[in-house]
Protein backbone atom coordinates (compact mmCIF):
# COMPACT_ATOMS: atom_id res chain seq x y z
CA UNK A 1 0.00 0.00 0.00
CA UNK A 2 1.37 3.77 -1.09
CA UNK A 3 1.43 6.16 1.74
CA UNK A 4 -0.91 8.87 1.34
CA UNK A 5 0.57 12.45 0.73
CA UNK A 6 0.77 14.54 4.03
CA UNK A 7 -1.87 16.42 4.65
CA UNK A 8 0.14 19.75 5.17
CA UNK A 9 3.24 20.67 3.43
CA UNK A 10 6.12 21.38 5.57
CA UNK A 11 7.30 24.63 4.87
CA UNK A 12 10.96 26.34 5.71
CA UNK A 13 11.34 27.90 8.60
CA UNK A 14 13.11 31.15 7.27
CA UNK A 15 10.40 30.95 4.17
CA UNK A 16 7.78 30.62 7.30
CA UNK A 17 9.56 33.52 8.90
CA UNK A 18 9.58 35.67 5.91
CA UNK A 19 6.08 35.04 4.71
CA UNK A 20 4.73 36.01 8.75
CA UNK A 21 7.10 39.58 8.22
CA UNK A 22 5.34 40.18 5.26
CA UNK A 23 1.99 39.33 6.74
CA UNK A 24 2.79 41.81 9.13
CA UNK A 25 3.71 44.78 6.94
CA UNK A 26 0.46 44.23 5.13
CA UNK A 27 -1.57 44.18 8.11
CA UNK A 28 0.39 47.56 9.28
CA UNK A 29 -0.19 49.11 6.10
CA UNK A 30 -4.31 48.37 6.38
CA UNK A 31 -4.91 48.66 9.60
CA UNK A 32 -1.91 51.51 10.93
CA UNK A 33 -1.99 50.36 14.81
CA UNK A 34 -4.41 47.96 14.97
CA UNK A 35 -2.75 46.22 12.69
CA UNK A 36 0.09 45.05 15.25
CA UNK A 37 -2.81 42.71 16.22
CA UNK A 38 -1.32 38.99 16.15
CA UNK A 39 -5.12 38.19 15.31
CA UNK A 40 -4.87 40.68 12.07
CA UNK A 41 -1.34 39.20 11.46
CA UNK A 42 -2.35 35.67 11.79
CA UNK A 43 -6.08 36.29 9.29
CA UNK A 44 -3.61 38.43 7.45
CA UNK A 45 -0.89 35.32 6.56
CA UNK A 46 -3.69 32.69 7.07
CA UNK A 47 -1.83 30.94 9.45
CA UNK A 48 -2.87 30.04 13.17
CA UNK A 49 -1.87 32.04 16.14
CA UNK A 50 -0.06 29.05 17.10
CA UNK A 51 2.21 28.92 14.32
CA UNK A 52 3.48 32.71 14.91
CA UNK A 53 4.42 31.85 18.77
CA UNK A 54 6.12 29.00 17.28
CA UNK A 55 8.49 30.76 15.02
CA UNK A 56 8.73 34.42 17.35
CA UNK A 57 9.11 34.72 20.79
CA UNK A 58 6.17 37.42 21.41
CA UNK A 59 4.92 40.35 19.06
CA UNK A 60 7.75 43.06 19.90
CA UNK A 61 10.08 40.49 18.17
CA UNK A 62 7.83 39.88 15.21
CA UNK A 63 7.41 43.78 14.63
CA UNK A 64 11.04 44.21 15.24
CA UNK A 65 12.00 41.70 12.11
CA UNK A 66 9.40 43.64 10.43
CA UNK A 67 10.94 46.39 10.66
CA UNK A 68 14.03 45.20 9.97
CA UNK A 69 12.96 43.65 6.37
CA UNK A 70 10.78 47.01 5.98
CA UNK A 71 14.14 48.89 6.55
CA UNK A 72 16.55 46.89 4.57
CA UNK A 73 14.29 46.78 1.41
CA UNK A 74 14.15 50.52 1.16
CA UNK A 75 17.49 50.75 1.89
CA UNK A 76 18.82 48.20 -0.47
CA UNK A 77 16.67 50.36 -3.24
CA UNK A 78 18.60 52.97 -2.91
CA UNK A 79 21.91 51.31 -2.66
CA UNK A 80 21.02 49.63 -5.99
CA UNK A 81 20.15 53.15 -7.57
CA UNK A 82 23.65 54.69 -6.52
CA UNK A 83 25.45 51.34 -7.34
CA UNK A 84 23.95 52.08 -11.03
CA UNK A 85 25.07 55.73 -11.16
CA UNK A 86 27.78 57.47 -12.73
CA UNK A 87 31.24 57.44 -10.61
CA UNK A 88 30.98 61.26 -10.08
CA UNK A 89 30.01 62.19 -6.42
CA UNK A 90 27.83 64.33 -7.42
CA UNK A 91 25.44 62.36 -9.78
CA UNK A 92 25.45 59.35 -6.94
CA UNK A 93 24.03 61.71 -4.28
CA UNK A 94 21.63 62.82 -6.88
CA UNK A 95 20.98 59.27 -7.30
CA UNK A 96 19.83 58.62 -3.94
CA UNK A 97 17.85 62.29 -3.92
CA UNK A 98 15.92 60.73 -6.78
CA UNK A 99 15.17 57.49 -5.34
CA UNK A 100 13.92 58.52 -2.04
CA UNK A 101 11.55 60.84 -4.02
CA UNK A 102 10.61 57.89 -5.96
CA UNK A 103 8.41 55.06 -5.40
CA UNK A 104 7.91 53.02 -3.42
CA UNK A 105 9.33 55.58 -0.90
CA UNK A 106 6.71 57.98 -2.31
CA UNK A 107 3.93 55.98 -0.75
CA UNK A 108 1.46 56.79 2.19
CA UNK A 109 1.49 53.43 3.37
CA UNK A 110 4.84 53.23 3.69
CA UNK A 111 4.29 56.14 5.92
CA UNK A 112 1.54 54.85 7.55
CA UNK A 113 4.07 51.89 8.86
CA UNK A 114 6.82 54.04 9.69
CA UNK A 115 4.16 55.52 12.33
CA UNK A 116 3.59 53.12 13.98
CA UNK A 117 7.03 51.59 14.14
CA UNK A 118 8.33 55.46 15.48
CA UNK A 119 5.17 55.21 17.88
CA UNK A 120 6.48 51.81 18.96
CA UNK A 121 10.42 52.77 19.85
CA UNK A 122 9.93 54.02 23.40
CA UNK A 123 8.63 51.71 24.66
CA UNK A 124 10.07 48.06 22.74
CA UNK A 125 14.22 47.48 23.40
CA UNK A 126 13.56 45.06 19.92
CA UNK A 127 12.51 47.91 18.34
CA UNK A 128 15.36 50.28 19.39
CA UNK A 129 18.01 48.03 18.49
CA UNK A 130 16.71 47.35 14.67
CA UNK A 131 16.11 51.25 14.95
CA UNK A 132 19.65 51.52 16.06
CA UNK A 133 20.71 49.34 12.68
CA UNK A 134 18.91 50.92 10.50
CA UNK A 135 19.87 54.17 11.08
CA UNK A 136 23.29 53.61 11.54
CA UNK A 137 23.35 51.43 7.94
CA UNK A 138 21.86 54.55 6.29
CA UNK A 139 24.23 57.41 7.86
CA UNK A 140 27.01 55.28 6.57
CA UNK A 141 25.58 55.44 2.96
CA UNK A 142 25.09 58.73 3.66
CA UNK A 143 28.85 59.48 4.91
CA UNK A 144 30.20 57.26 2.08
CA UNK A 145 28.83 59.44 -0.17
CA UNK A 146 29.64 62.96 1.37
CA UNK A 147 33.46 61.99 2.02
CA UNK A 148 33.47 60.88 -1.80
CA UNK A 149 32.45 64.67 -2.68
CA UNK A 150 34.99 66.11 -0.22
CA UNK A 151 37.91 63.55 -1.45
CA UNK A 152 36.89 64.98 -5.11
CA UNK A 153 36.02 68.83 -4.89
CA UNK A 154 37.47 69.82 -1.40
CA UNK A 155 36.83 70.28 2.04
CA UNK A 156 33.15 70.53 2.63
CA UNK A 157 31.83 73.45 5.27
CA UNK A 158 30.96 70.78 8.05
CA UNK A 159 32.87 67.82 9.30
CA UNK A 160 31.40 63.88 7.62
CA UNK A 161 29.21 63.36 10.72
CA UNK A 162 27.43 66.48 10.68
CA UNK A 163 26.80 67.00 7.36
CA UNK A 164 25.51 63.64 7.27
CA UNK A 165 22.83 63.92 10.06
CA UNK A 166 21.65 67.61 8.47
CA UNK A 167 21.58 65.29 5.24
CA UNK A 168 19.35 62.39 6.81
CA UNK A 169 17.71 65.16 8.73
CA UNK A 170 16.57 67.41 5.15
CA UNK A 171 15.63 63.93 3.36
CA UNK A 172 13.30 62.74 6.61
CA UNK A 173 11.85 65.80 6.80
CA UNK A 174 11.08 66.74 2.79
CA UNK A 175 9.86 63.40 2.71
CA UNK A 176 7.59 62.84 5.99
CA UNK A 177 6.36 66.79 4.55
CA UNK A 178 5.22 65.17 1.20
CA UNK A 179 3.73 62.04 2.49
CA UNK A 180 1.12 64.63 4.71
CA UNK A 181 0.68 67.14 2.14
CA UNK A 182 1.81 66.34 -1.57
CA UNK A 183 0.23 69.48 -3.13
CA UNK A 184 2.96 71.85 -1.02
CA UNK A 185 5.78 70.77 -3.54
CA UNK A 186 6.70 67.83 -5.86
CA UNK A 187 9.68 65.04 -6.07
CA UNK A 188 11.47 66.77 -8.45
CA UNK A 189 11.81 70.17 -6.18
CA UNK A 190 12.69 67.84 -3.16
CA UNK A 191 15.83 66.70 -5.09
CA UNK A 192 16.57 70.55 -5.96
CA UNK A 193 16.58 71.57 -2.59
CA UNK A 194 18.77 69.01 -1.26
CA UNK A 195 20.88 69.19 -4.51
CA UNK A 196 21.35 73.43 -3.49
CA UNK A 197 21.73 72.23 0.11
CA UNK A 198 24.96 70.23 -1.17
CA UNK A 199 26.05 73.03 -3.19
CA UNK A 200 26.26 75.02 0.07
CA UNK A 201 28.25 72.81 2.17
CA UNK A 202 31.12 73.43 -0.85
CA UNK A 203 31.28 77.49 -0.34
Amino acid sequence: MTAGKPRFERHDADVRRKSLVEATLASLKRYGHEGLSIRRISAEAGVSIGLINHHFPNKNALVAEAYRHFNRQLVEGIRATVDDAPADPRERLRAIFKATFSPPNLNRDVLAVWIVLWGLYPHSTEIQAVHDEAYGGYMTLLRAELAGLQKAQGRLRLNLRLASIGLQALLDGLWLEWCLDPDNFSPREAVTLCENWIESLQR
